[in-house]
């Protein structure tokens, strides 16, 4: 992968620029972020696809007499499609009388696609075909047609463009001009084909990318324009999809038996990109982690604990080697913990959220550390599923249920799963198939294994030590990096800076301007609602938020919405701040029971937003609303927010006629809703239409989200 260059130090016009000293640190950091583009030549190609795409470049060339067909290159997300296709049209530029021309399915919705595919390939024909070609479209038409055709010709001179919109508008006037556009186009391709010796003729090599992200409705509109349409000599089609995205298990799972048979048509042939040789993954890897400045820090280890969960998935990689970057250099809380630490918890971050989630805020359990509670609950159920008889340590399963108000069976074996089924409704929704699979608890083992998880963890949920704190040296395992960058940076400083951080003197070097030129307060203008807070975890003190200005309101139309929320740790659950105030609300927030009775007596909120557990109280939150239900005091909606989400919970917040979440997009659908009903409610008698959730237009004085 190219990297950018560095900025060239200001100068003094008539002045040369002066030598750079051989101590001084670069204009930049020595880490880099790597991009998620395609490989597009041959030279960039580090894990073998050239030598498929050469293939595969000389099958479609000597395949054109067969055209039309339809070629599926197909593999799962991040696995090279679109590089083997940019590797195959490379090879195709070498081939006589052969053109190729791309289309993004992505970038178009609906029927637009059927019309954006058909004018990509028109506009790769030349303006004396295209000419002739709406000429002949007008000869087959009613005079006026004719006239119109013929006026449009002679009055020119048209573009390329504008005879493709042109010859769009006549073919696609009717629909017997849509009936008669397939033999019009198969026209333009024979003539445009035809060279002067006629050997070869022309192919024209059609590129669909992105297929299988797209909605059903483009799905299918791609794929009438490839069958009905552009089925003529002369075009052949090499589609980048995930088959098994658009089966009838997967995108098209509505998809009628006619529909389904209508889809098998679309492709003749498909090749499944395989998984790269563990050889060539590793090779890649470390070339990701040369590029990105941190292969110092990859040992063999780490490498092949890389190739093994990666599933040996390029983008996946790219995306591991990003994400160790960037906590790397921005979280001082890995100061302390190695490069495996990092990589070990990314891996927990990226392929479990859920988990990780739970894992670094306050998951509800007794201790707080919903690990070790995991680890006892895949003891618990396996001593509850083994059969009768057989030996088990009876003390630390019984402790362990006895949390949640069970006994254990006597004897061992007798009922045991019935015992089971009761504690995996108490436990997180996650647990049950999380248990079962065999990729996640080796990697929860392995991590538990350090001999410092127990602080790892802990730092995990509540963040970096204090300023206040006592000074700690970092961890001697980001050695390799700092040694290799020489004597110029103490690495091993005290401090509480990330261990990659990059102390540059210039303006932009480093990550940012040094501390004593940052402004004493930073602007926050240019951050729209709804934005994601630049502020790090564990950021602001226990239980307060630092006094902001509030942000303007993104309809001001709209009349003040008033939240109240409930939550003794709010640093730790920042989103719920960040989506109230980017839809506009008003919050208050208290973080115990009896404060929001208090709050509750000065004014009655429109939507009450609350955890559920506080402390050692599992249910504080449940029975804050079920008393202030009993008492009178709030009847309006109400939204807990937890990180712990499990079947009881859900039942309990059900009972008590409320919503319960622990996902960003769907508080914000709550608060959307609740929004509408307030609305409704507001609006004069005449005007109310019941409310749509996800839908602010019918309100009156919101506009569409």
């Amino acid at each position: 992968m190219a990297t950018s260059a560095p900025l060239p130090p200001p100068s003094t016009p008539g002045l040369p620029l002066p030598a750079p000293a051989a101590s001084a640190p670069p204009a930049h950091g020595p880490f880099a972020l790597l991009n998620d583009e395609p490989v597009a030549e041959s030279g960039a190609d580090l894990l073998g696809a050239g030598r498929a795409a050469r293939q595969l470049a000389g099958l479609l060339v000597a395949s054109r007499a067969s055209t039309p067909f339809t070629l599926a290159v197909d593999a799962g997300w991040g696995m090279g499609k679109s590089s083997l296709m940019r590797l195959v049209d490379a090879e195709l530029a070498h081939a006589p009388e052969v053109h190729t021309v791309w289309y993004n399915a992505w970038t178009s919705t609906g029927a637009d696609a059927l019309e954006g595919l058909i004018k990509s390939v028109l506009m790769r024909f030349d303006r004396r075909v295209l000419r002739r070609g709406l000429q002949r479209v007008g000869e087959r038409r009613a005079l006026l047609r004719v006239l119109r055709a013929l006026s449009t010709v002679v009055a020119g001179p048209l573009g390329v463009a504008g005879l493709v919109d042109e010859l769009w508008k006549s073919l696609s006037v009717d629909s017997q001009a849509r009936n008669e556009m397939r033999g019009a186009i198969g026209d333009l391709v024979q003539e445009w084909s035809e060279t002067a010796e006629f050997r070869p003729r022309r192919l024209l090599v059609v590129f669909i990318d992105d297929l299988d992200r797209c909605s059903e409705e483009t799905v299918l509109a791609v794929c009438e324009a490839v069958k009905v349409y552009l089925d003529v000599p002369g075009l052949a089609f090499v589609i980048g999809c995930d088959r098994s995205a658009l089966g009838p298990n997967g995108l098209l799972r509505d998809l009628s038996p006619a529909g389904s048979a209508f889809m098998e048509k679309i492709f003749q042939t498909s090749y499944r990109i395989p998984a790269a040789d563990n050889h060539g993954v590793k090779d890649y890897i470390r070339w990701c982690a040369r590029t990105a400045g941190i292969e110092p820090l990859l040992d063999d280890a780490l490498v092949d604990l890389l190739a093994q969960r990666s599933d040996r998935n390029p983008r996946r990689i790219k995306r591991l080697v990003n994400g160790f970057v960037l906590e790397a250099t921005l979280n001082p809380v890995w100061r302390d913990f190695g490069p495996d630490a990092v990589i070990r918890t990314l891996l927990l971050q990226y392929f479990y959220p859920d988990f990780y989630r739970m894992m670094t805020g306050p998951s509800g359990t007794v201790d707080g550390d919903v690990v070790a509670e995991f680890r006892t609950y895949r003891e618990v159920r396996r001593t509850l599923l083994a059969p009768a008889g057989a030996p088990g340590e009876e003390t630390p399963v019984r402790d362990f249920l006895a949390r949640y108000d069970l006994v254990l069976p006597q004897p061992l074996g007798a009922g045991g799963d019935e015992v089971l089924a009761v504690l995996e409704r108490q436990l997180p929704n996650e647990f049950p198939d999380l248990v079962v699979n065999p990729a996640f608890t080796s990697l929860v083992d392995e991590l538990t294994a350090r001999p410092d998880a127990a602080l790892l963890l802990r730092r995990l949920r509540e963040g970096p030590l204090g300023p206040g704190a006592e000074p700690t040296r970092m961890s001697q395992e980001w050695a390799p990096v700092w040694q290799g960058l020489g004597s110029r940076v103490d690495g091993y400083a005290t401090g509480f800076g990330p261990p990659l951080a990059w102390p540059g003197d210039e303006p932009y070097g480093g990550y940012g301007a040094p501390p004593q030129q940052m402004p004493p307060q930073m602007p926050q203008q240019g951050r729209t609602p709804g934005q994601p807070s630049p502020v790090p975890q564990g950021a602001y003190p226990q239980g307060g938020y630092p006094q902001q200005a509030p942000y303007p309101a993104p309809y001001p139309a709209a009349p003040a919405f008033d939240v109240l929320w409930v939550d003794d740790q709010p640093d730790r659950k920042a989103v719920v701040r960040e989506v109230l105030e980017g839809l506009g609300a008003q919050v208050s927030h208290v973080p115990k029971s009896a404060a929001a009775v208090q709050a509750l007596r000065n004014r009655a909120p429109d939507l009450l937003v609350s955890d559920i557990s506080r402390g050692t109280d599992h249910s504080a939150g449940f029975e804050m609303v079920r008393r202030l239900k009993e008492d009178g005091h709030y009847d309006g909606p109400v939204v807990f927010f937890t990180i712990r989400r499990s079947a009881e919970r859900e039942e309990r917040a059900a009972e008590l006629g409320a919503s319960l979440t622990n996902n960003e997009q769907e508080l914000r659908e709550l608060v959307l809703h609740a929004l509408q009903s307030r609305a409704a409610e507001q609006a004069p008698p005449r005007d109310r239409k019941p409310p749509r959730q996800g839908s602010l237009s019918q309100t009156g004085w919101f506009p569409s989200l």
